[in-house]
């Protein structure tokens, strides 16, 4: 038999170069599924991520022009771990293979979550309503309040001149009516023979009746066309247990200062309704007054802003008569002929103040009207601008003539805008999302919606895993800016 021998030296070489070849390739593939694990684990946080962010409230969004997502999802179960159980779906989804057709492609990721927490959350309550605050300040960004901003700020400075809220003109009128009462008057004898004092007829007597009446039948005379509506306040966030997040997120501007605070102003302006601007829609129809009063119906509401502006007028008025010669004369002269009647002399000069300080309040009573009815009033007054006579004191029954039409000065709207500016920071974020929360529990499906349910950045923490063995670990924070 004839023996045939071959070398085996390529085949040899061959072998060990397909090894080295193969672990290249091989590891070149895993090193690319590690790193298509990471990519693709990474995009399905950030679409999961952005698909809370998605979920905003419509409603909010429609009336209020605010972005914030609301954790309850129109159920009472206002819980975060809602909201982690939606970004673990999305994160879930988006992170498995998908067929494309007929064909079915095998899953060379096997990627699952293992973990998605939410860390951190922005509420739109947290920092005294300051959440809300910063998106409505966004939402104004390009409208520029600098012009009204100098002209309230130069209002302010002259009321607190004049001592608008300081000045305390029932104890100095009630200091003179005490001089008045310590005089004695004169004796007579009545019908059936008894020792009286005889009646000094001080008109401003008459006037101060009036004082504890009610105020907006006092000005008003027909009160049937004001709102009646009320609410439950414990119901709403300002006066309730609030739930709490981690407030303003890293990155955020905090409110701050007199223009952001009268820029927020008037973004209320915007959004709310007041006496004679109401809105449709809104339960409370005096907004603008409920948030600088905070009472529980608008009639209450309409009230005490009615009382704080014939409080301004009364001292403005009060610094204007005692500064009009003329007036002060006709003054002093009713006091002269009232008092020697009676021979006390020594009252002249309390009747006169006593009797000024009535006609200021039944000026003041007329500006108010005035401004009810959409005039408007001088925040200082002129002797072109005073309205009422003496006649006026003398004569004074409780009905009022004033007009709306016409008149120089401020109208109720500018009057709206100093209280408000006047007013705490907080008291107005939080009256302002009652009025977002009674607003939008009127609409469908939200019933029980809150303002401390809703938030407008969140920090997560996630894991994802691949059945290959590899685990993606990642924090993140996503929120509207």
């Amino acid at each position: 038999m004839r023996s045939c021998h071959k070398k085996g030296y390529l085949t040899l070489y061959l072998s060990l170069c397909l090894t080295l070849i193969l672990s290249f390739v091989l590891t070149v593939l895993e090193g690319a599924r590690r790193s298509t694990v990471r990519m693709e684990g990474e995009c399905a946080a950030d679409i999961g991520m952005n698909s809370i962010l998605a979920e905003y409230h419509r409603e909010l969004l429609e009336q209020y022009d605010l972005l914030f997502v609301d954790m309850s999802y129109g159920t009472s179960m206002p819980e975060i771990e809602n909201t982690a159980q939606h970004l673990r779906a999305y994160i879930q989804k988006n992170a498995e293979s998908t067929s494309m057709g007929m064909v079915s492609p095998r899953d060379w990721l096997g990627l699952s979550v293992d973990k998605a927490r939410i860390m951190e959350i922005s509420i739109a309550s947290d920092a005294g309503g300051n959440v809300m605050k910063r998106q409505a300040l966004e939402y104004m960004k390009s409208f520029s309040a600098e012009g009204i901003l100098v002209e309230l700020l130069d209002k302010t400075a002259v009321m607190d001149t004049l001592g608008f809220d300081s000045r305390d003109i029932t104890a100095e009128r009630s200091e003179i009516q005490s001089q008045i009462e310590r005089t004695e008057l004169p004796l007579t004898e009545d019908e059936n023979g008894q020792q009286i004092e005889m009646e000094l007829n001080n008109p401003a007597d008459h006037v101060n009746r009036f004082r504890n009446s009610f105020l907006l039948g006092l000005i008003l005379g027909d009160t049937s066309p004001i709102s009646g509506n009320v609410v439950r306040q414990e119901d709403y966030i300002s006066q309730r247990a609030k739930i709490t997040g981690n407030g303003l997120a890293p990155g955020y501007k905090e409110p701050g200062g007199a223009a952001d605070d009268l820029l927020f102003d008037c973004y209320l302006f915007d959004k709310c309704g007041w006496y004679g601007n109401e809105r449709e829609k809104s339960l409370l129809k005096y907004q603008i007054e409920y948030i600088i009063a905070g009472k529980a119906s608008d009639m209450e509401n309409l009230e005490q802003v009615a009382k704080r502006l014939v409080g301004w007028r009364e001292v403005a008025n009060v610094v204007y008569l005692f500064s009009d010669a003329v007036k002060c004369g006709e003054a002093e002269a009713l006091a002269n002929s009232l008092t020697a009647v009676l021979l006390v002399p020594e009252l002249a000069q309390p009747v006169k103040y006593a009797i000024l300080f009535a006609w200021a309040y039944v000026e003041s009573l007329t500006d108010v009207k005035c401004l009810l009815q959409g005039g408007r009033v001088p925040l200082i007054k002129t002797s072109a601008d005073w309205r009422t006579d003496l006649d006026s004191v003398l004569d004074f029954s409780g009905e009022l003539s004033a007009s709306g039409d016409g008149g120089n000065g401020m109208d109720y709207k500018d009057y709206l805008r100093v209280m408000l500016f006047l007013e705490g920071n907080v008291r107005k974020n939080m009256r302002a999302m009652d009025l977002m929360e009674m607003d939008i529990r009127q609409t469908p499906g939200n019933s029980q919606f809150r303002m401390d349910a809703c938030f407008e950045s969140f920090l997560a923490e996630m894991s994802i895993s691949s059945a290959f063995g590899y685990r993606l670990d990642l924090q993140k924070r996503y929120g509207y800016h």
